[in-house]
């Protein structure tokens, strides 16, 4: 269960907020108390923002950026779903592999993203876009001057612009979702003390 509120659709008076629920549960249902969207998530990320109208249309403008097609939808993919996997969020990472999956990337990248590094199926641009996601994202942004360089061989500078902010809004993302612990990340700390034996 989300650590925050949820609005159900009768308290909902936000035109956009009413949009999104229309869109994702359908007109008639309250998601508070029906739960659950097209692709299997819970649909709390949507109820829990839906507290914050002017949050939730920050965060939803966002989207308007995959409808730019100076950037290759797959790269922007890659840099999202390895964000949610380097973040350590299963929902951010879960959301974009089936997007992924929906662009036609084939099975065998998508399950060597969590070991990208040791795996010899990408292209140099897109091992560029994963060491780049990892350097933003695990590396707080420090990014070797070859990794650009690397970026530069198939992206000019908008689209190197753009692929930093689209993946670091997805790092957002994972990290808001794990600790308000919203759709899959809804999940108990695993990394706990082992009792001693006896004790």
């Amino acid at each position: 269960m989300p650590r925050l509120r949820q609005v159900p659709r009768g308290e909902v008076t936000d035109e956009r907020v009413l949009r999104y629920y229309d869109l994702l549960f359908g007109p008639d249902r309250d998601p508070v108390a029906e739960p659950g969207t097209a692709t299997g998530t819970p649909g709390d990320w949507w109820t829990v923002f839906a507290l914050s109208p002017e949050t939730f249309r920050h965060a939803t403008d966002g989207f308007a950026l995959y409808r730019n097609a100076r950037l290759d939808p797959v790269l922007r993919e890659l840099g999202q779903c390895r964000a949610g996997w380097a973040r350590g969020s299963r929902f951010v990472f879960s959301q974009h592999c089936k997007s992924l999956r929906g662009l036609g990337v084939p099975e065998e990248k998508i399950a060597a993203i969590p070991a990208w590094s040791a795996a010899g199926c990408w292209t140099p641009l897109e091992r560029a876009v994963l060491a780049h996601t990892d350097a933003l994202v695990l590396d707080g942004g420090r990014v070797p001057d070859a990794v650009v360089e690397a970026l530069r061989e198939g992206l000019d500078d908008e689209q190197i612009l753009l692929l930093t902010y689209v993946t670091c809004l997805y790092e957002m993302h994972a990290t808001i979702s794990r600790a308000l612990r919203l759709e899959y990340d809804d999940r108990d700390e695993p990394v706990t003390e082992v009792p001693a034996p006896g004790a």
